[in-house]
């Protein structure tokens, strides 16, 4: 069985919820080759209609490590919505990097990522 994204949070439930809510193997779709557990029947039915509105973008990792050539594992609880993508975070004892984001220039920030990303 494949793992799944976003430690098991519903990509939906970041546009729709006030916050990141577990998703359920019950509601289970894939996306390129990946696996989201979502949190209702209709949440999978708005995913599966339209999933690239949905995923994380830079593949699910650091959006703020993206932006300086990094790759950094994420807290799926430390996020962002830009220009309706779902961004999301490193956070750990040492560093918050949505605080950094936040601190920096976000359309810098973003076309940065968006370049550094497209290289990979």
């Amino acid at each position: 069985m494949s793992t799944v994204e976003i430690d098991g949070y519903c990509p939906v439930a970041y546009f729709v919820a006030d916050g990141p809510l577990k998703g359920s193997a019950e509601f289970t779709s894939t996306h390129e080759g990946k696996t989201y557990h979502l949190v209702s029947a209709d949440a999978k039915t708005a995913f599966d209609e339209n999933p690239a509105k949905f995923v994380p973008a830079f593949r699910g990792v650091c959006a703020f490590g993206t932006s300086i050539g990094e790759t950094f594992p994420v807290d799926p609880t430390n996020y962002k919505i830009v220009n309706e993508r779902l961004f999301l975070f490193l956070k750990n004892d040492d560093t918050d990097a949505l605080a950094l984001w936040n601190d920096g220039d976000e359309a810098d920030l973003v076309a940065k990522a968006d370049a550094n990303f497209t290289k990979q």
